[in-house]
């Protein structure tokens, strides 16, 4: 038989363990609790990674047992600005006219550790993100919902009442919490294939014509 390796999500995102499963892997759920705080003057990139990683090594840390471990992280950003989750609709309210009809960037980044050998991988999507420019009203319905709190940036991608995202041409599993492509590429270092048409059930599952997955799977973007 071949090497089969348990997998772990170290993530209690209900997004995440969605789009990991359209993948057809077997996998344990086991989320980690890091200190997410920002270092002084850190760039996006390096504090997604890190926080991927942290996420990653903590449960790896703990598992004890032969597995491989997977470690997400996804933020918004606006310029050189992190946009995290508003902590009430005051903070919602500003982040959405920050970003209404406009184009900012959503970061996600993936670490992957074996601890059968204690092999390390990471890996990052950056997608540009362009707001519609809804209206103070839409905005302020929205925000009644109590959805954005729990979103970084205060929106999602894929609320079907809102839909704040137009023309889209990236990575939408991005936006979503977890680029399934990038994933599949970066498993397969560590032994763990795809056993499903990933790109298919991503765009079956999310409604969305992606054009660049097979430059993904192929190392080109």
């Amino acid at each position: 038989m071949g090497y089969n390796p348990a997998l772990v999500l170290a993530s209690n995102s209900p997004r995440r363990k969605e789009m990991l499963a359209l993948g057809g892997w077997t996998f344990q759920v086991l989320p980690a609790e890091i200190d997410e705080r920002p270092w002084s003057q850190e760039p996006p990139r390096q504090y997604v990674l890190r926080m991927a990683e942290t996420k990653a090594r903590q449960i790896a840390s703990q598992i004890g047992k032969e597995c491989v471990v997977i470690g997400a992280d996804t933020i918004v950003v606006d310029g050189e600005m992190i946009l995290g989750k508003p902590i009430d609709s005051s903070e919602a309210r500003n982040m959405l006219i920050r970003l209404r009809n406009k184009i900012h960037q959503v970061y996600t980044a993936i670490a992957i550790i074996n601890t059968k050998d204690d092999q390390f991988w990471t890996d990052i999507c950056i997608t540009d993100v362009p707001m519609r420019n809804y209206s103070d009203q839409e905005m302020e319905d929205y925000i009644a919902t109590g959805d954005p709190l729990d979103k970084a940036g205060a929106y999602a991608i894929q609320h079907p009442g809102f839909h704040p995202v137009t023309s889209l041409s990236g990575c939408y599993a991005t936006v979503v919490g977890l680029p399934l492509c990038h994933l599949t590429r970066t498993l397969a270092k560590s032994g763990v294939p795809p056993l499903t048409d990933v790109p298919g059930e991503c765009m079956k599952t999310l409604q969305y014509d992606c054009h660049i997955s097979s430059r993904v799977l192929a190392w080109e973007y």
